[in-house]
């Protein structure tokens, strides 16, 4: 401890009088450039000219690292600014494409029910208005679900219809819901009309999708691509004058055409008695009968 606080003061002691001197030597430089000024001032603007010569390109170096400094610094700023607001412009999109689908959703459904209140006021009768709410595609067999049942009134054998045409028949009844089996399902027979020539025809369903529809008269093939085919009111079931299909290919024998109610894009049925009650109702006990 008495050796190291000698030592320590030393070092402390040529701190300060190197201190010293440079505090001494910047004076007298100073006091010489005064001096240098004040009796030859043309010798002291070259010193100034050297010197701005020497600390120039040092300076100038100084200010590009702190400008890029500075546009780093800037750059990363503006490019998460950036990032924020596309992220903000990205998000406020979807919410607008969501509004605009919820938009267009309600529009297509109060479409559908000012068309199915026009033809309610023009139906012959209205046992119950439900909604389709499935059905099926995959299968042989095409059956929809109503959303209306044996409380609302409805019973088996009551046509389903859309404003753009047939859907089909009721086939199986709840309380709530009911079955529905479509026109394109290969069960599905309707006595129809070709629109065009009032020539009486047979549509029944293929199972896929389409109706196989096929004239009553053997003979030259009545069909034209685009030609509608409606029901007759033969049979007692379905009610006349109700859009069916549309032609799409033709046969040798007949056409293959498409429903003009698609049951995918219809939201709101109604449900109708049958055309001729007593008709189906003879036809329903001679059906039991045979049965033995």
């Amino acid at each position: 401890m008495a050796t190291a606080r000698p030592g320590w003061s030393r070092r402390a002691q040529y701190g300060l009088f190197f201190s010293l001197l440079g505090v001494i030597a910047g004076v007298v430089v100073g006091l010489i450039l005064l001096a240098v000024s004040l009796l030859a001032p043309k010798t002291f603007s070259d010193i100034r000219g050297a010197a701005l010569n020497v600390t120039g390109p040092v300076s100038g170096a100084l200010h590009e690292v702190t400008a890029t400094a500075q546009g780093l610094v800037t750059g990363a700023g503006d490019y998460w600014d950036a990032a924020r607001q596309n992220g903000e412009l990205k998000r406020q999109n979807r919410a607008m494409l969501q509004r605009m689908v919820e938009a267009k959703a309600i529009a297509h459904e109060n479409r559908q029910l000012k068309a199915l209140l026009q033809l309610r006021q023009h139906a012959r009768d209205t046992v119950a208005v439900g909604r389709i709410v499935g059905s099926s595609f995959n299968s042989p067999r095409r059956f929809a679900i109503l959303s209306a049942g044996a409380s609302d009134g409805i019973r088996e054998s009551m046509p389903v219809r859309s404003p753009d045409g047939l859907i089909g028949r009721i086939v199986d009844v709840g309380q709530l819901a009911s079955r529905v089996l479509l026109v394109s399902d290969r069960t599905s027979i309707v006595p129809a009309l070709l629109l065009r020539s009032n020539i009486p025809v047979i549509a029944q369903g293929r199972g896929d999708g389409t109706i196989e529809v096929r004239p009553l008269e053997v003979g030259r093939n009545p069909f034209r691509p685009g030609d509608l085919i409606i029901t007759s009111g033969t049979g007692g079931l379905y009610p006349p004058l109700v859009p069916v299909a549309r032609i799409i290919k033709l046969k040798d024998d007949g056409a293959i055409a498409i429903p003009l109610a698609d049951p995918s894009k219809t939201s709101f049925v109604i449900v109708e008695p049958p055309f001729e009650p007593a008709a189906i109702a003879a036809e329903k006990s001679a059906t039991t009968e045979d049965a033995p």
